[in-house]
């Protein structure tokens, strides 16, 4: 009997990883592409993932009937059991049942959930979580995402809407978030609130090595990194004061779900998560009851940018149980 696969994808908003995964669950073969420019082309996205898919199976050489299933992670909001993305806001889809043309493509069965979700659910089945049962993930990355593991169960919410705590507000009169308040996690310690900080400080006349380095509202994470080491003061700032809402926002979670272990991870973490973690571990005490506090781990995560495929193979796995 042939050796049976999964194919595992991360789908995000300038590129998607794919990898294909044996029966050990050893990556056997990987391959990244960039989504370009979509606009509002539903279908071009779509392309870009069946062109994955089937050069991953040519290059590889293992044969379309050894695929068991296809699983993804791609950012939004995401009926997971029906494999419909109800919207997402980085790619330009709306109540779009994915699942139906990837399926009609390969004949092959997919499965799709929110790229938080399954990044979380990867650390929690193969990562620093792995052992745990009780799991809260923030992602740092452009934006905010947050993934909760209770009881050894991805928790979703009514409609799969739940975990959103990039958006929990932590100061009413705090700078505007994309999402249409104000003072939200992920507007002080995403990549998009630090670089907001750090072009206003700019506007002031303040010159730090960022704000020529910020495109499309962003910085990239490989800059972030060369700026902490050289102890630029703007970018000092930006990264203290989005430790200090991320320590915040921890305390609340501590508090409120008693987790077994918070686990960050996301582009940020991945570049500058030892930095991260020694400013959110000094402060995350004043903000929770030590006799809770006492009892949960603070991790980065383990498997990087590795995290959401990872993820997808556990949402394969679980499926099938």
């Amino acid at each position: 009997m042939s050796e049976k696969y999964n194919v595992c994808l991360d789908i995000g908003g300038t590129k998607i990883l794919g990898a294909i995964f044996n029966e050990k669950k050893e990556i056997v073969y990987r391959l990244k592409k960039k989504t370009k420019e979509l606009g509002d082309d539903t279908s071009n996205v779509e392309k870009v993932i069946i062109s994955v898919v089937e050069d991953m199976i040519n290059e590889s050489g293992i044969k379309k009937k050894d695929i068991k299933a296809i699983g993804a992670g791609a950012p939004g909001v995401i009926d997971q059991d029906a494999g419909v993305i109800l919207f997402s806001p980085n790619l330009p889809w709306e109540n779009y049942d994915i699942r139906s043309s990837i399926e009609k493509k390969f004949d092959i069965p997919f499965y799709i959930g929110n790229d938080v979700n399954v990044g979380v659910l990867g650390e929690y089945k193969y990562g620093v979580a792995k052992g745990y049962k009780n799991v809260v993930g923030f992602f740092v990355g452009t934006g905010m995402g947050g993934g909760l593991i209770l009881d050894g169960k991805l928790f979703t919410g009514n409609k799969h809407k739940a975990a959103e705590y990039g958006h929990m507000v932590l100061d009413p009169e705090g700078p505007l978030c994309g999402c249409g308040q104000r003072g939200c996690l992920e507007a002080f310690s995403s990549k998009k609130g630090m670089s907001a900080y750090i072009l206003q400080q700019t506007q002031r006349g303040r010159k730090n090595m960022l704000s020529d380095t910020i495109e499309n509202g962003v910085f990239k994470s490989k800059n972030l990194k060369k700026a902490m080491a050289a102890g630029d003061p703007v970018t000092m700032e930006a990264v203290d004061r989005a430790c200090h809402y991320l320590a915040i926002a921890s305390g609340n979670m501590i508090n409120t779900i008693s987790p077994d272990i918070i686990v960050y991870g996301g582009g940020v973490m991945e570049a500058v998560g030892d930095e991260f973690m020694e400013k959110i571990l000094a402060e995350v005490d004043r903000y929770c009851m030590p006799s809770i506090r006492n009892t949960v781990k603070l991790k980065k995560a383990a498997l990087g940018d590795d995290s959401n495929i990872y993820g997808a193979l556990a949402m394969i796995e679980d499926a099938k149980k």
